[in-house]
């Protein structure tokens, strides 16, 4: 039995989030520069999101840049928006076809102009899709996106919109970029490192980890599927006690 065939298509998660790591040492252990490795890391995202696709996942986001990535060398950093502004060029047409909607969270605003024009012109023509929706996580980090939503929130007291005493973690939740999507139910990290990075934290609260050595560019679709395994094996709970979901 292929890995395919043992996934249960009746429990597949409906979001899930990846923390794309180890372009870098993966390229350096093959003696190139770690820029060779983010294109690398570009066609294992292009896998991933058509297996996604094809399994009828509802969402995917991807942790593509960080805020912390600005600190990265100059060189970097301009070889990485070159690369998001050559991927987009190469695969909005594929996108489209795959009836697949791009949205994308963080702080566009410090991108640049051709960057953020070029994702902003693909979101547009892929608004209609009813597929797969990708989320790329761009200029993002968790606590800015909390800061943020806190600041709207307290605009909206501060002018007498809103009751603080409504307040609740649900409809905080409206302030967050991700207002609207479903949280993940299962997180993957590559590379082996063992943390989530600034990654939706808040969204973060019941799901699932999976955290495997396979360095990003070796992430093809036979890992995606091994770690869709994995989750399903796993009891969730959401602090309820085994016998309490048995019943249900």
């Amino acid at each position: 039995m292929s890995l395919s065939e043992e996934i249960n298509t009746d429990r597949l998660p409906e979001h899930i989030a990846i923390i794309m790591d180890g372009n870098g040492r993966w390229a350096r252990q093959r003696g190139m520069d770690r820029i060779f490795g983010h294109h690398q890391g570009v066609k294992a995202l292009r896998e991933i999101i058509e297996a996604s696709a094809e399994l009828k996942i509802g969402y995917l986001t991807v942790y593509a840049f960080s805020t912390e990535n600005w600190g990265r060398p100059d060189e970097e950093v301009s070889a990485l928006m070159g690369i998001m502004v050559e991927s987009l060029n190469n695969e909005t047409d594929t996108l489209l076809k795959n009836n697949i909607r791009l949205s994308a969270i963080g702080d566009t605003e410090r991108l640049a102009a051709d960057v953020k024009s070029r994702l902003m012109e693909t979101i547009n023509l892929t608004s209609g899709a009813t597929g797969l929706n990708l989320i790329v996580a761009m200029s993002y980090s968790s606590r800015w996106e909390m800061t943020e939503a806190a600041k709207k929130l307290a605009s909206e007291i501060s002018s007498g919109r809103v009751d603080p005493d409504s307040v609740t973690e649900f409809n905080f939740s409206s302030y967050m970029a991700t207002a609207g999507v479903p949280d993940p139910e299962l997180m993957i990290r590559t590379s082996g490192e063992m943390r989530i990075s600034n990654f939706l934290l808040w969204q973060m609260a019941y799901t699932e980890f999976y955290f495997t050595d396979i360095l990003w560019p070796d992430f093809g679709k036979e890992e995606l599927y091994k770690a869709i395994i994995d989750f399903q094996k796993r009891e969730r709970r959401f602090g309820k006690t085994s016998e309490q979901v048995t019943e249900n």
